[in-house]
């Protein structure tokens, strides 16, 4: 009976933790969307003309792990018995995915750049516990970005006065 009662509780504690660190991580990221919503990102191999010529490139990247919790587990273990899909995952891996962008977005925007190009994204499970259950995954987000090079003074404004040799 102590057995049975342990694992209730470990399985309401699992739930409760979850759904509120869940929530807490999806209210971040939604935060942090609406930070970053004016960096354009373009799934495209083909550069667009404005960016052709007068930017320079540079690869950014981000990486992010996050782990199942316990109530996930157990209920990916249940509905592994009937198949189906695996909804808990479903979250998990949203989540991995959104936070790994925003990461890319970060440093994209440190280095100034105005917009990433040709973003791709890499999704892994890189801890498989007993009997092959997911214990983790990373989600990988890279792209190139670009940042519009400096121009001199004289070429943005025409009234600038060179200075002259002596």
């Amino acid at each position: 009976m102590f057995d049975i009662i342990t694992f209730l509780t470990l399985l309401a504690l699992g739930y409760g933790f979850g759904q509120w660190f869940e929530r807490r991580h999806y209210r971040s990221i939604r935060k942090r969307e609406q930070a970053f919503k004016d960096l354009l990102i373009i799934q495209t191999r083909i550069i667009p003309s404005p960016f052709s010529s007068d930017h320079e490139t540079f690869l950014v990247n981000g990486n992010v792990v996050i782990s199942v919790d316990y109530f996930k587990r157990f209920v990916a273990g249940l509905r592994n018995l009937v198949g189906g899909r695996v909804t808990p995952y479903e979250t998990l891996i949203d989540r991995a995915r959104r936070e790994a962008i925003l990461r890319m977005k970060e440093e994209a925007k440190a280095s100034g750049a105005e917009v990433i190009l040709n973003v791709k994204y890499e999704m892994c499970s890189i801890y498989k516990g007993r009997r092959n259950n997911i214990g983790s995954v990373e989600a990988l987000a890279y792209g190139t970005a670009f940042l519009r090079k400096k121009t001199a003074p004289e070429e943005t404004d025409p009234g600038y006065l060179k200075p002259t040799a002596r």
